[in-house]
């Protein structure tokens, strides 16, 4: 069964579920021909290693806390904090506290 994303205007719960970080899966929550937005939980330790997309993209960090690197800088985000990548640019992130990240995507620059 595929996996369901979210139509245009369809509201997407994206509140923090703590103390359910270890068995979330990171999941696409919307999908067009142009833009991606996922939702990826992070347990503490827990690495993505550095690598880069080809579109510009945003990571907001929604709970618990995440180390995320760009340009040669790592930064440690907090519920609330927003990162904006440009396309390209090699980035990496690791859980420092079990979390979860909102990913905004550009698929095919226009």
């Amino acid at each position: 069964m595929a996996l369901h994303h979210a139509d245009s205007g369809e509201m997407i719960d994206v509140r923090p579920i703590p103390g359910k970080i270890e068995s979330a899966l990171s999941r696409a929550l919307y999908k067009s021909k142009h833009l991606e937005v996922f939702r990826m939980f992070l347990e503490a330790g827990k690495v993505i290693p550095e690598h880069q997309v080809q579109g510009e993209l945003t990571v907001q960090c929604l709970e618990g806390s995440v180390e995320f690197s760009v340009k040669g800088v790592t930064q440690l985000m907090w519920p609330g904090d927003l990162i904006c990548v440009a396309g390209g640019e090699a980035h990496a992130l690791k859980g420092v506290e079990d979390g979860s990240v909102l990913v905004t995507l550009l698929l095919h620059p226009v």
